[in-house]
């Protein structure tokens, strides 16, 4: 059975080869979707060439929801998204992979339904199957070469709406057990190093000190330090210390 999850349908129309299902399906569950919807697939359903393609999302072919006419795959839907790569001189808005699924997120949210069609591998969506879309998915391609595979469509379209459904982090630091070093840790190890760079003469001439050790300091401010870090620069600053005091 479908997750619990609220999530927009991806409706595969007239989709040609199995392996490109079965590619389509493990796209889509490697961002949590697995709202499938065939309509008239080329070769028939169920389709064995589609289960090998799949690996591991065969659980999307098994309840995916086989209609004949898109008419039917998405009369359910109070939004429809239709992806092209062509122009097709249709009234209609033409959101990029982003910007549709911000909507489809906050359409859902609200508690409405949405599907998102992709065409046949060959020539994609007739002009009779986007006008029954609300709005157009174009994705910015080169254009001297538009096509997109069926499946990396799917792809791109299920990882904008992971990003879209706040399931993606912007960026996250990998500390392997570390803690990052408290503001007054990183001033005792700026101290220390001011101290010791100060004795050996480092800030010369005299009247460029100030701003010498202003530049230090930020440096310090700078550098996302963990505790094991300052704890190693007070040890090499030791270290030095005891070497220039043997020789």
């Amino acid at each position: 059975m479908p997750s619990e999850e609220r999530q927009p349908a991806f409706v595969l129309v007239r989709p040609q080869m199995g392996e490109n299902i079965g590619a389509a399906a493990r796209a889509m569950w490697n961002f949590g979707l697995d709202r499938m919807r065939l309509v008239a697939p080329r070769d028939g359903w169920p389709n064995p060439s589609s289960v090998a393609m799949a690996s591991g999302a065969g659980r999307l072919l098994d309840d995916a929801v086989l209609s004949n006419e898109v008419a039917d795959a998405v009369g359910d839907c109070d939004l429809v998204f239709a992806t092209t790569a062509r122009q097709r001189g249709m009234t209609k808005p033409v959101y990029s992979p982003e910007e549709a699924m911000r909507e489809a997120a906050e359409r859902i949210a609200a508690g409405g339904r949405v599907a998102v069609m992709f065409g046949p591998e060959r020539a994609g969506l007739e002009n009779a199957d986007v006008a029954q879309a609300n709005a157009i998915i174009s994705v910015p391609v080169n254009p001297e070469f538009p096509s997109l595979n069926l499946a990396q469509c799917v792809l791109l379209c299920g990882y904008e709406w992971r990003r879209a459904s706040g399931a993606v982090e912007g960026r996250r630091d990998e500390l392997a057990g570390a803690e990052w070093a408290s503001a007054i840790e990183v001033e005792k190890l700026a101290e220390h190093y001011e101290e010791r760079l100060d004795e050996a003469g480092f800030f010369f001439p005299e009247h460029k000190a100030p701003a010498m050790k202003l530049t230090l300091r930020n440096l310090w401010s700078r550098m996302p330090l963990t505790r094991e870090d300052v704890r190693t620069l007070h040890g090499i600053m030791r270290q030095m210390v005891r070497w220039k005091e043997r020789g």
